[in-house]
């Protein structure tokens, strides 16, 4: 069975086929046009994983700053727990870093969209844009 077949049928034997042969240094028998395929997937990953993190982030911070009367420690739980995972996500791929704003522009619509369906607050009552900065953001003291 060639590589690129193991690759349609058996995923984690395709992946353990290419970490033999990096290992052994036979890099012309390797799959190119599927582990670069991969390569750029891994990159896309990490990237949603960032802006997943902070639509998350970014909602509860608006459900905090919004419905003060309805502030709980579940919500403070869930705000440090993305603060946590981001920083964690940016300490393995420190070149992240500079996607934080781009990460912050693409996931503010969604979480204020979040953040509407769960407080039943109408949409005019959230900032256009997100009003955070990135230090706001990543300081684990903040909450507006």
């Amino acid at each position: 069975m060639t590589l690129q077949e193991r690759y349609d049928t058996d995923f984690n034997s395709w992946i353990q086929q290419h970490i033999f042969l990096l290992k052994a240094g036979r890099v012309n028998e390797i799959d190119n046009m599927h582990l670069i395929e991969e390569l750029e997937d891994m990159a896309k990953r990490d990237k949603n994983e960032l802006v997943n993190r902070f639509v998350i982030l970014i909602a509860h911070l608006l459900k905090w700053q919004y419905q003060p009367a309805y502030q709980s420690n579940s919500w403070r739980s869930t705000i440090d727990e993305q603060r946590d995972q981001i920083n964690a996500n940016l300490e393995n791929s420190p070149s992240l870093k500079s996607y934080i704003q781009e990460a912050i522009e693409k996931s503010y619509l969604r979480a204020v969209k979040l953040a509407i369906k769960e407080t039943n607050l109408p949409p005019a009552n959230f900032p256009s844009n997100c009003q955070y900065t990135e230090a706001q953001l990543l300081d684990e003291d903040f909450y507006p």
